[in-house]
């Protein structure tokens, strides 16, 4: 076909960026040039690969496609031009990953500031989604693996459990529990209680967890995430229920994380990623590196 690799990289530019000037730069060539690779790309697939607008530059859903194979393709090709493991430390590669947003905060964000000590030249791109939204980014090829409690079940999915969690009550310090060593999910249900919505995994995994509880908390206040949960009660507007590798460690100025009891709830997290399909080298170094990171972890409880 009438494209080389130069084409490929513009394309990439364009397709992450989805700004002709912003890839333009990036690559270090000028508008007018970038947008000539764009075209000899389109003309030789015979197929539109972007929609541009006055504002946005949008892939259509064969580009879509064909973004998710070049981007292996050139992970492959930077790994096999550079020996793969033996000059790691100096490649530029890429590597997605997707969560749960509970585990990035903390979790997530500390083992990618190891990985990116040893490999700064590599970019990683956290996709931080709900479970479901997670298990569907690995499986369609858009992240190279990902880090979820779900996934145990599906044919097309290796999952490698690394860590089992409990839930745990999240309050302000100077919240009435906030002395307390456990607390039943019962008590919870004397304050505000703060709770993610029903199309959460969590959420899903506590209703059933908590079916027989007569005595549940009644949420004041819905979230989508964690994190914004976590945010609420810092306010000091409430308690709340998150896993525990979703809470900081001990120390927080304004957090305090005590366990949760009658009943314990736990997770098991995971990782996640497609039986048929091998990681990049850049990619399993990252992988690796939460393997090992998930046996020295001890999270707050």
């Amino acid at each position: 076909m009438n494209f080389d690799i130069n084409d490929l990289i513009a394309f990439r530019a364009v397709a992450e960026l989805g700004n002709f000037r912003k890839a333009a730069e990036s690559i270090h060539i000028s508008q007018p040039a970038i947008s000539r690779r764009i075209e000899k790309l389109e003309n030789a697939l015979g197929t539109q690969l972007l929609e541009r607008t006055t504002r946005k530059v949008n892939l259509t859903s064969v580009g879509r496609e064909f973004d998710k194979q070049v981007r292996h393709i050139l992970d492959a090709l930077d790994a096999t031009l550079l020996n793969i493991r033996g000059v790691a430390a100096s490649r530029m590669g890429e590597v997605t990953i997707a969560s749960v947003p509970s585990a990035v905060n903390y979790f997530v964000s500390s083992v990618v500031k190891i990985f990116h000590q040893r490999y700064p030249k590599t970019r990683v791109r956290i996709i931080d989604d709900s479970a479901n939204q997670v298990l569907m980014a690995v499986q369609n090829g858009e992240a190279d693996f990902g880090l979820n409690f779900t996934g145990s079940q599906e044919n097309d999915i290796e999952f490698t459990p690394i860590l089992e969690e409990h839930f745990v009550a999240a309050c302000h310090k100077n919240h009435p529990l906030a002395q307390h060593k456990s607390v039943r999910w019962s008590d919870l249900s004397k304050y505000d209680y703060i709770s993610v919505s029903k199309v959460s995994g969590n959420r899903v995994l506590l209703d059933q967890a908590l079916a027989g509880l007569v005595n549940q908390p009644q949420s004041m206040f819905e979230t989508q995430h964690g994190t914004t949960m976590i945010g609420l009660v810092e306010a000091g507007l409430g308690v709340a229920a998150l896993p525990a590798m979703a809470m900081p460690k001990k120390g927080h100025p304004l957090l305090v994380s005590i366990p949760l009891l009658e009943p314990v709830v736990k997770r098991k997290m995971g990782l996640i990623k497609r039986r048929s399909v091998s990681l990049t080298p850049a990619a399993s170094e990252l992988y690796d590196l939460f393997v090992q990171s998930s046996k020295s972890m001890k999270p707050s409880q």
